[in-house]
């Protein structure tokens, strides 16, 4: 059972939580080979936003459990899944990732204006205030496609990130980051897959390194596993990452089990 806060019904799950349902799983069943196994892994570790929460320096983990979010997962899930209808899939996803993990972290302005039958109080996004998403490539960019949509004002910052596949080590080969984010920047990092960590530790700590601190940071995934939620807990206290789904295992390749393939390959069939 995962110890959590639970507001308005929801439960916000903690690292140290979910990383011990890890373990429990891990030490009774193996590396989870048939699907009931995992679906009770799943099932277990779904938390929706904290709605005002205060998590101090402990990291957030976040799993909507909206039945969109788990429709468009079991479509990237599907190794018959064509490259088109799997980045749409994947964009989908992005935009109701964004969704929940922009709720009551955006600056607003409110004010009256007119409306066809009178004046109304209205409140807006200050678009004065900065808000940025950076999308790790290349998978990022497909998970990153519609966050104008849901983002009215936003500035979209380039990382391309490497992992060299015998070392798994990150490499950095694009960086469109500013030199200095403008203060009070609220960041979106946006990497489909979060296995091993490296891709993602790295660029964080590039924005970090520009002025940003970990509570204004969201990292937005796909999906999830406990090696790299362990490399950002111990890096990055505080910090919040939304995820459509947590898988319980990364192989000696660096890819997430069950997972979802290369989600860049995938994207775009290259």
């Amino acid at each position: 059972m995962l110890c959590g806060h639970n507001v308005a019904g929801h439960m916000v799950v903690f690292l140290k939580d979910l990383l011990r349902l890890f373990n429990i799983y891990s030490n009774r069943q193996g590396l989870h080979s048939d699907c009931r196994q995992r679906r009770a892994v799943s099932m277990n570790c779904q938390a929706t936003v904290e709605n005002s929460v205060v998590s101090g320096n402990r990291m957030l983990v976040v799993v909507p459990p909206h039945p969109l979010i788990k429709h468009w997962i079991s479509v990237l899930r599907n190794e018959q899944t064509p490259c088109p209808v799997f980045k749409n899939a994947m964009a989908e996803l992005g935009r109701l990732l964004i969704y929940e993990a922009s709720r009551e972290w955006l600056p607003t302005i409110s004010g009256e204006i007119p409306s066809p039958m009178g004046v109304t109080t209205v409140e807006f996004i200050d678009p004065r205030e900065p808000i940025a998403i950076v999308p790790i490539l290349r998978a990022g960019l497909a998970l990153a496609e519609h966050a104008p949509s849901v983002l009215p004002a936003m500035n979209t910052y380039h990382l391309g990130i490497g992992r060299n596949e015998e070392t798994l080590q990150p490499s950095v080969y694009l960086n469109k980051l500013p030199d200095k984010f403008p203060e009070g920047s609220r960041v979106f990092v946006v990497d489909p897959m979060l296995a091993t960590g490296g891709t993602v530790v790295a660029a964080i700590q590039l924005i970090k390194d520009r002025g940003v601190d970990n509570k204004q940071i969201k990292v937005i995934a796909a999906v999830a596993a406990p090696p790299a939620l362990q490399k950002l807990s111990e890096k990055f206290p505080g910090l919040h990452v939304y995820a459509g789904i947590l898988d319980p295992t990364v192989n000696e390749k660096g890819f997430i089990i069950p997972g979802l393939g290369d989600a860049g390959d995938r994207s775009f069939g290259t």
